[in-house]
Protein backbone atom coordinates (compact mmCIF):
# COMPACT_ATOMS: atom_id res chain seq x y z
CA UNK A 1 0.00 0.00 0.00
CA UNK A 2 3.18 2.18 0.67
CA UNK A 3 4.42 1.77 -2.53
CA UNK A 4 1.05 2.32 -4.46
CA UNK A 5 0.40 5.69 -2.59
CA UNK A 6 4.30 6.84 -3.02
CA UNK A 7 3.86 5.88 -6.97
CA UNK A 8 0.71 7.86 -6.93
CA UNK A 9 1.98 11.24 -5.34
CA UNK A 10 5.50 10.76 -7.78
CA UNK A 11 3.03 10.64 -10.91
CA UNK A 12 1.18 13.85 -9.59
CA UNK A 13 4.24 15.81 -9.06
CA UNK A 14 6.05 14.83 -11.96
CA UNK A 15 2.75 15.70 -13.97
CA UNK A 16 2.83 18.96 -12.12
CA UNK A 17 6.39 19.77 -12.64
CA UNK A 18 5.94 18.97 -16.41
CA UNK A 19 2.79 21.08 -16.72
CA UNK A 20 4.68 23.90 -14.60
CA UNK A 21 7.54 23.95 -17.16
CA UNK A 22 4.96 23.24 -20.29
CA UNK A 23 3.34 26.90 -19.17
CA UNK A 24 6.59 28.32 -18.58
CA UNK A 25 8.23 27.53 -22.15
CA UNK A 26 4.46 28.79 -23.80
CA UNK A 27 5.37 32.36 -22.35
CA UNK A 28 9.05 32.28 -23.85
CA UNK A 29 7.80 32.95 -27.65
CA UNK A 30 5.68 35.54 -26.08
CA UNK A 31 8.37 37.29 -23.86
CA UNK A 32 11.01 37.35 -26.86
CA UNK A 33 8.24 38.88 -29.17
CA UNK A 34 7.52 41.46 -26.60
CA UNK A 35 11.31 42.26 -25.73
CA UNK A 36 11.51 42.31 -30.30
CA UNK A 37 8.27 45.16 -29.83
CA UNK A 38 9.87 47.18 -26.92
CA UNK A 39 13.48 47.07 -28.69
CA UNK A 40 11.67 48.47 -31.99
CA UNK A 41 10.02 51.43 -29.76
CA UNK A 42 12.95 52.53 -28.05
CA UNK A 43 14.34 52.63 -31.60
CA UNK A 44 11.74 54.51 -33.25
CA UNK A 45 11.68 56.86 -30.39
CA UNK A 46 15.08 57.78 -30.82
CA UNK A 47 15.13 58.09 -34.40
CA UNK A 48 12.34 60.36 -34.13
CA UNK A 49 14.36 62.37 -31.51
CA UNK A 50 17.19 62.23 -33.98
CA UNK A 51 15.12 63.52 -36.86
CA UNK A 52 13.30 66.20 -35.35
CA UNK A 53 10.02 64.40 -35.91
CA UNK A 54 7.51 65.47 -33.14
CA UNK A 55 4.68 63.47 -34.82
CA UNK A 56 6.47 60.23 -34.77
CA UNK A 57 8.20 61.12 -31.30
CA UNK A 58 5.19 61.62 -29.50
CA UNK A 59 3.45 58.75 -30.81
CA UNK A 60 5.98 56.56 -28.90
CA UNK A 61 3.44 57.92 -25.41
CA UNK A 62 0.57 57.40 -24.41
CA UNK A 63 -1.92 59.99 -24.59
CA UNK A 64 -0.78 60.80 -20.85
CA UNK A 65 2.73 59.66 -21.16
CA UNK A 66 5.22 61.56 -19.22
CA UNK A 67 9.02 63.04 -19.67
CA UNK A 68 11.61 63.63 -16.43
CA UNK A 69 14.69 65.44 -16.61
CA UNK A 70 16.74 67.56 -14.90
CA UNK A 71 15.73 70.45 -17.42
CA UNK A 72 12.82 69.64 -18.29
CA UNK A 73 9.27 67.88 -16.99
CA UNK A 74 6.11 67.02 -19.44
CA UNK A 75 2.76 65.41 -19.49
CA UNK A 76 0.59 64.54 -22.36
CA UNK A 77 1.60 64.42 -26.44
CA UNK A 78 0.69 68.62 -26.20
CA UNK A 79 3.22 68.99 -23.75
CA UNK A 80 5.56 66.68 -24.94
CA UNK A 81 5.37 68.19 -28.60
CA UNK A 82 6.32 71.55 -27.08
CA UNK A 83 8.84 69.98 -24.41
CA UNK A 84 10.73 68.65 -27.63
CA UNK A 85 9.99 71.41 -30.00
CA UNK A 86 11.56 74.13 -27.58
CA UNK A 87 14.77 71.70 -26.94
CA UNK A 88 15.34 71.21 -31.15
CA UNK A 89 15.06 74.79 -31.29
CA UNK A 90 17.76 75.89 -28.59
CA UNK A 91 20.01 73.36 -30.11
CA UNK A 92 19.23 74.36 -33.54
CA UNK A 93 19.95 78.05 -32.60
CA UNK A 94 22.21 79.79 -35.06
CA UNK A 95 26.12 78.86 -33.88
CA UNK A 96 28.37 81.87 -32.74
CA UNK A 97 31.01 82.56 -35.14
CA UNK A 98 31.46 80.81 -38.22
CA UNK A 99 31.50 77.60 -37.39
CA UNK A 100 28.66 75.05 -38.53
CA UNK A 101 25.85 73.50 -36.54
CA UNK A 102 26.73 69.70 -35.68
CA UNK A 103 23.31 67.94 -36.05
CA UNK A 104 23.21 65.28 -32.43
CA UNK A 105 22.63 61.87 -32.07
CA UNK A 106 21.25 59.87 -29.14
CA UNK A 107 23.28 56.69 -28.46
CA UNK A 108 21.61 54.16 -26.15
CA UNK A 109 23.76 51.32 -24.50
CA UNK A 110 23.05 48.55 -21.82
CA UNK A 111 19.25 48.16 -22.26
CA UNK A 112 17.85 46.35 -19.77
CA UNK A 113 14.26 45.12 -19.76
CA UNK A 114 12.18 43.93 -17.07
CA UNK A 115 8.54 42.45 -16.77
CA UNK A 116 6.49 43.31 -14.64
CA UNK A 117 3.37 41.46 -15.75
CA UNK A 118 2.37 41.07 -19.49
CA UNK A 119 1.25 44.44 -20.01
CA UNK A 120 3.82 46.22 -18.07
CA UNK A 121 7.20 46.59 -17.86
CA UNK A 122 10.88 48.75 -17.50
CA UNK A 123 13.11 49.72 -20.05
CA UNK A 124 16.66 50.71 -18.51
CA UNK A 125 19.41 52.14 -20.45
CA UNK A 126 22.59 54.46 -20.53
CA UNK A 127 21.68 57.04 -22.76
CA UNK A 128 24.77 59.88 -24.85
CA UNK A 129 23.80 63.03 -26.92
CA UNK A 130 26.82 62.95 -29.46
CA UNK A 131 27.94 65.23 -32.16
CA UNK A 132 28.56 64.40 -35.25
CA UNK A 133 32.25 65.63 -34.17
CA UNK A 134 32.48 63.27 -31.42
CA UNK A 135 32.01 66.18 -29.14
CA UNK A 136 29.43 64.71 -25.92
CA UNK A 137 27.18 66.88 -24.83
CA UNK A 138 25.41 64.89 -22.31
CA UNK A 139 25.10 61.49 -20.90
CA UNK A 140 23.25 59.89 -18.37
CA UNK A 141 20.91 57.07 -17.07
CA UNK A 142 17.18 56.05 -17.59
CA UNK A 143 14.41 54.34 -16.76
CA UNK A 144 11.04 53.94 -18.96
CA UNK A 145 7.86 52.44 -17.62
CA UNK A 146 5.96 50.86 -20.70
CA UNK A 147 2.47 49.76 -21.02
CA UNK A 148 0.81 47.44 -23.73
CA UNK A 149 -2.03 49.55 -24.97
CA UNK A 150 -5.05 47.94 -27.51
CA UNK A 151 -1.91 45.60 -27.98
CA UNK A 152 1.13 48.01 -28.67
CA UNK A 153 3.91 48.84 -26.54
CA UNK A 154 3.84 52.46 -25.30
CA UNK A 155 6.28 54.83 -23.20
CA UNK A 156 3.71 55.82 -20.06
CA UNK A 157 6.61 57.60 -18.64
CA UNK A 158 10.34 58.22 -19.62
CA UNK A 159 12.72 59.54 -16.68
CA UNK A 160 16.23 60.21 -18.13
CA UNK A 161 17.66 61.38 -14.97
CA UNK A 162 16.12 58.93 -12.48
CA UNK A 163 16.93 59.73 -8.56
CA UNK A 164 17.66 55.98 -7.88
Amino acid sequence: MQIRAFLSLSTILFLTILASATFASDKIPLRAQDRVEIENLMWEYIQALDAHDAEAFIAKFTPDGRFSSNAAEAKGHKALKKMVGDAWEKMDAAPKGDEKKSHMYHIVTNPHIVFLDKDHALYHAYWMGVYETGKILSAGREVNELVRVDGRWLISFRDVDPDD
